[in-house]
């Protein structure tokens, strides 16, 4: 499983989250080190004068009571046997290995620093002088500030640079987004009007060589329409020479005559299904339409007497199509049931469990065809195996194909395992 996010707006805010997230803890070993560090530094002198200043006339032998008392008075600080200190607050004030080693090397001895955190910031001192004693110096200024500010400066930053990246992005994907759902209808059969050329040079420049292929692939798809149409029609005009000819052989011929017509049937049969795969029907607009009031349309006209064609039908459902192209894919598929198998076929529909999908197959009971031709039979101009007989242009699959993949749906073929062969289409129901 990938980590990284994969879509360049993904991507983006991580790289714009991990530069903040480096730029911050630079910033706070920067503040750290060149303001923090001095100002603890500072104060911790300061406070080492005042406790000199305190035991100015030696340590607990010289130590006077009323001096203190009167220092306080003044000051505001003062002096305290160890079970008094901890009545006044000691016990809940936190110890500070590396202010106590600065203080130590200040006091020239062993000694401790602690501070506590209540209605005032106290620093409580245990000086090398007086280890029985600790100093109480109330410094003001020095309160817990509130972390509200700078929790607002960081969230707001992050904001700000995603907000920024995001728009950043979409101002970018713009462009490639219609770029993307552009190339989707010209693989479609659809041709959209030439796009914008918008967003950055290497943007612009993949616009412009997309609206230049998409021309050559339309003029490419006109060209063979008129192509195929002008050989249809030069075909066209000496079967039916060929035909009326026919007519005019005498009775004893009539074997020949009707191979003629039979061979001139299939001739004009296989130029329809030229046309056929070359007509754009995806070019009609789609509506929905209810499936299976389709399937019951095709099935009236293509039932052959002699042969049973079995309905499992799910429920109703609509379906944007082309209602014309998607009647024409069902009549194919139960046109080759029909020529590929002897006995019955069966027609069903229903929808996807688990997806906005709804679909539709055609079951025979022929011989099936090989697993290793089944992906090969949708590519123009492919037949079957032998099994499956051999007649026929080989576009009926490809055309079947290129309207279902025009709706943005798949055709499957699978060997059934009671024998014979399944046609399943699955369509987007939206």
């Amino acid at each position: 499983m990938k980590i990284l996010p994969r879509s360049a707006f993904g991507q983006t805010v991580l790289l714009i989250g991990f530069l903040l997230l480096i730029n911050q803890v630079v910033s706070y070993l920067s503040v750290a080190i060149y303001v923090i560090k001095p100002n603890l530094e500072q104060i911790n002198q300061l406070l080492a004068k005042q406790v000199k200043v305190v035991f100015i006339d030696g340590g607990n032998s010289k130590f006077s009571p009323a001096l203190a008392e009167a220092f306080h008075q003044e000051t505001g600080i003062g002096v305290y046997r160890e079970n008094d200190a901890l009545m006044l607050g000691l016990a809940e004030a936190a110890h500070y290995p590396y202010l106590s080693l600065q203080m130590s090397e200040l006091l020239d001895g062993e000694a401790e620093v602690r501070i506590s955190q209540g209605d005032e910031y106290l620093f409580w001192i245990r000086p090398p002088q007086a280890p029985s004693l600790w100093v109480k110096i109330p410094l003001h200024g020095l309160e817990e500030a509130s972390f509200y500010p700078l929790i607002f400066y960081l969230v707001l930053i992050g904001v700000l640079s995603v907000a920024g990246g995001w728009l950043f992005i979409r101002q970018l994907n713009r462009p490639l987004k219609a770029l993307q759902k552009a190339a989707i209808d010209v693989g479609k059969g659809h041709f959209p009007e030439p796009l914008t050329e918008q967003g950055s040079s290497e943007v612009t420049a993949v616009t412009r060589a997309f609206n230049h292929m998409s021309k050559g692939i339309k003029k490419l798809e006109a060209d063979r329409s008129l192509l195929m149409a002008g050989i249809s029609h030069d075909l066209r005009t000496p079967l039916t020479r060929i035909r009326l000819a026919s007519e005019m052989m005498n009775e004893n011929e009539d074997y020949l005559k009707d191979g003629i017509e039979k061979d001139i049937d299939d001739m004009n049969a296989i130029i329809d299904q030229f046309i056929d795969y070359i007509r754009h029907d995806m070019m009609e607009t789609s509506e929905l339409a209810n499936l299976n009031q389709l399937i019951n349309e095709v099935i009236d006209h293509e039932a052959v007497d002699g042969r049973n064609i079995e309905q499992d039908l799910g429920d109703e459902v609509e379906i944007p199509m082309v209602y014309a192209a998607m009647k024409r894919v069902l009549a194919n598929l139960i046109q080759n049931a029909f020529k590929y198998s002897d006995g019955g076929i069966k027609v069903c529909s229903g929808r996807v469990k688990g997806k906005n999908r709804a679909y539709f197959c055609v079951c025979d009971q022929g011989p099936g065809i090989q697993q290793n031709d089944i992906d090969r039979l949708f590519e123009p101009f492919t037949q079957g195996d032998t099994a499956r007989g051999t007649e026929g242009s080989g576009l009926g699959l490809a055309i079947i194909k290129r309207i279902v993949d025009g709706h943005g749906g798949v055709v499957t073929l699978s060997n059934r395992d009671d024998g014979g062969l399944m046609a399943k289409v699955e369509l987007p129901m939206s």
